[in-house]
């Protein structure tokens, strides 16, 4: 067993699967957990691992972008995915799981590792032991407002609203066009959508008409003025949509003409991949936004690769503070991971924690970091947390939208990526 000691913080999916990787590898881990003795608003028991919301894990296809995604983590001898496996339930092509059963197994696995030692205590400040911080979207008011001094920011990210994301391979440019309002920058630097009077009317009516998700008790559901959400600019009268995200003026069509309104898309990705509505950021129901969006003239049969949501979150603002191994710009030895590191979902979070934990063991063995390609779907998520816009940035799934040189074949990507894992496995032998 190495003598070196590595802190993590939060038993999250993040922290836990970040635990035993350091864990098996012979190091000494702390890990800090504040629950039970303080508990968050969203979290019922004390084991850990969790499950909040969901208990769907998402696809297990390998040609969709989580399903390998969880791949590549199964090949890396992923905690989280073998627990997942061991208590799955029937969902199709989806893993499911009994989400009890999988976190008290996850719970009794960390636990039975002799050098993982666990503290139960809220975490108010940081010391210069090894540290992946894995605090997740509900960190500690205490530990958010320490956060933000140490970091250097005026705020930890908080967010209400975001806007619903689409590929931009399902966008029908028979109808849709590139064009900046009034030609500023390059003039190509949207994409629009044009609308009819009688296509935006019918637009109105079917936000008017759809159905809100629920907030659940500690989520706060007020909002700022300039992330309103679109269903609430509706609810103020059909004009603070038309002189809103909404507007022609600028915007003429390539045949000259101007359209009723307007829906316009910005690019989300360095890729120029993927494309966020402009002033779309929303709380409807999932089912509803889809009827929403394909809606839309030129977006009938687009690819929704992120809904948009509305609730507290905390994350820090990545491209700022991280690299691509997840390691903090400030100090070589604290690595951050999990949600409040930018990404989103159950498995991109212990994904983030397994590749943490991967690159604090290079680092603490003097080894280069861990450089893994954007044709992997681990590889683009960090890559996208570490160079997304800051100005734009906000929490993202895992994507193909995300990869590096993409092809149209998705099996042959899912090929490559599990080449790439197995050329990693190598590496770490």
């Amino acid at each position: 067993m190495k003598q070196t000691q590595v802190r993590v913080i939060g038993a999250g999916l993040a922290g836990s699967e970040a635990a035993y990787q350091l864990a098996k590898r012979g190091y000494h881990v702390e890990l800090v957990e504040m629950r039970p003795v303080k508990m968050t608003p969203a979290h019922v028991t004390q084991n850990f691992a969790e499950l909040v919301c969901s208990n769907s894990f998402r696809s297990d296809d390998i040609t969709n972008a989580v399903g390998l995604l969880k791949q590549e983590m199964r090949m890396l001898d992923s905690l989280i995915m073998r627990m997942g496996e061991q208590h799955k339930l029937p969902a199709g092509s989806a893993l499911a799981v009994d989400r009890v059963g999988f976190s008290e197994a996850v719970s009794e696995a960390i636990r039975a590792m002799e050098n993982i030692q666990i503290i139960n205590q809220e975490v108010v400040e940081l010391d210069d032991i090894p540290t992946i911080v894995a605090t997740g979207p509900l960190t500690s008011d205490s530990f958010s407002e320490y956060l933000m001094n140490y970091l250097g920011q005026s705020e930890l990210h908080f967010y209400d609203a975001i806007a619903p994301i689409v590929s931009v391979e399902g966008i029908n440019f028979d109808i849709a066009y590139r064009k900046s309002r009034y030609d500023k920058g390059d003039g190509q630097d949207y994409i629009n959508c044009p609308m009819t009077r009688d296509e935006f009317d019918a637009f109105y009516r079917a936000i008017l008409e759809s159905e809100e998700a629920a907030a659940r008790d500690f989520e706060d559901i007020k909002v700022f003025e300039g992330c309103m959400p679109v269903e609430v600019m509706a609810r103020r009268g059909i004009k603070t949509m038309l002189f809103g995200p909404l507007k022609p003026v600028g915007l003429e069509k390539p045949d000259g003409t101007r359209p009723y309104a307007v829906v316009q898309l910005r690019q989300d990705n360095a890729a120029g991949s993927l494309y966020n509505l402009v002033g779309f950021q929303t709380r409807l129901k999932w089912s509803d936004q889809k009827r929403i969006i394909q809606m839309i003239p030129g977006l009938e049969n687009a690819e929704i690769v992120r809904y948009g949501v509305m609730h507290r979150n905390t994350f820090i603002k990545s491209p700022l503070i991280l690299n691509k191994h997840f390691q903090t710009l400030k100090r070589d030895s604290l690595f951050f991971a999990g949600q409040i590191s930018g990404v989103e979902g159950y498995v991109e979070s212990a994904a983030s924690g397994l590749f943490a934990a991967l690159n604090m063991i290079h680092y603490l063995e003097g080894k280069e970091l861990i450089d893994l390609s954007t044709e992997t779907v681990m590889g683009s998520m960090a890559q996208y947390i570490a160079n997304a816009n800051p100005n734009h940035f906000q929490p993202m799934n895992a994507n193909f939208g995300l990869l590096g040189n993409r092809l149209k074949d998705r099996e042959a990507m899912a090929i490559r990526s599990q080449e790439h894992i197995n050329h990693l496995l190598e590496q770490l032998s």
